[in-house]
């Protein structure tokens, strides 16, 4: 009995170093994974930054070299200290709200009424025959060339500023639909059809899904439009925005303002395109992860 005792401590003891052992190998393991995936996600960040890093330098250098005027390029740092400035007495904010609710309503307003027409005249032929001449007459008219049409028609106010920005967004988004509907692979709707899907059930199983990548692409193309037309539309008869600081800043020469109003409209445009591209993940789950 006390035989059976002593080899049953000993199996016991032999696991417990063995687990040990395995432990004490297992976590330096572990760390060094850790500290390999740390480098090289800080890799990954530092490429990704470096041009902008070196921009920043550059942008910094040359105006305190006097390679370009400083009176009309101003060191970067002096931009932020105006950026800051205006961040502080309040006013970028409400130029930047202003700015963003005219650019989302537009941009808003687009997707709802581009993308069931881009579904209906790329699913539908009689349809797309029909609008095709009227679509190509107006998708070669540049928003701002009839930015003077909206504003004598709509007037001075925000009715004018929002309907210009629906219309520059819609022609992306409408273009990318249609694309997207009449590009989905033949062999996979008539696999669908040989199943007995039906006309409906076979646009929402098949063609839909396999359109969304390309419809978020034109959605992502007009999210950048609507802060371009954006700055167009608020220089005329704005009272607030980006825009409108921007111009106001350049009539009264108080440069390092309006180059804070544009880096607040890059930043601005950035961060809608990675808003966009997280929309797009989720609504495409069912894709392979790349």
């Amino acid at each position: 009995m006390a035989s059976v005792s002593v080899t049953t401590s000993q199996v016991l003891a032999r696991e417990a170093l063995q687990e040990a052992s395995r432990t004490a190998g297992t976590a330096p393991g572990l760390l060094t994974r850790l500290l390999r995936g740390t480098a090289r996600a800080a890799v990954a960040v530092g490429r990704r930054t470096a041009a902008i890093v070196a921009l920043a330098a550059i942008w910094e250098v040359l105006p305190r070299l006097d390679v370009v005027d400083p009176t009309f390029l101003p060191p970067l740092s002096q931009v932020l200290v105006a950026w800051w400035d205006l961040l502080l007495s309040g006013e970028l904010l409400d130029h930047t709200q202003a700015s963003l609710v005219r650019s989302l309503a537009g941009c808003a307003l687009a997707i709802v009424a581009a993308i069931p027409l881009g579904l209906l005249i790329g699913w539908y032929r009689p349809v797309a025959d029909f609008l095709n001449p009227l679509l190509e007459l107006f998708r070669n008219t540049a928003a701002l060339a009839i930015l003077p049409v909206f504003v004598l028609i709509l007037g001075l106010g925000e009715t004018s500023k929002v309907s210009i920005i629906l219309y520059a967004c819609a022609w992306p988004i409408l273009l990318n639909t249609i694309a997207a509907v009449r590009g989905v692979d033949p062999l996979l709707v008539k696999s669908a059809r040989s199943m007995g899907l039906r006309p409906f059930r076979l646009f929402q199983k098949v063609i839909l899904p396999a359109a969304v990548p390309t419809i978020f692409t034109g959605i992502r193309l007009a999210g950048a439009y609507s802060i371009l037309v954006l700055v167009a539309a608020e220089m005329v008869g704005a009272k607030a925005g980006l825009g409108y600081l921007i111009n106001y800043a350049q009539f009264n020469f108080r440069v390092p303002e309006m180059y804070a109003g544009i880096l607040t409209i890059s930043v601005l445009g950035l961060l809608l395109n990675l808003l966009l591209v997280r929309l797009e993940r989720r609504f495409s789950t069912w894709r392979v992860s790349r």
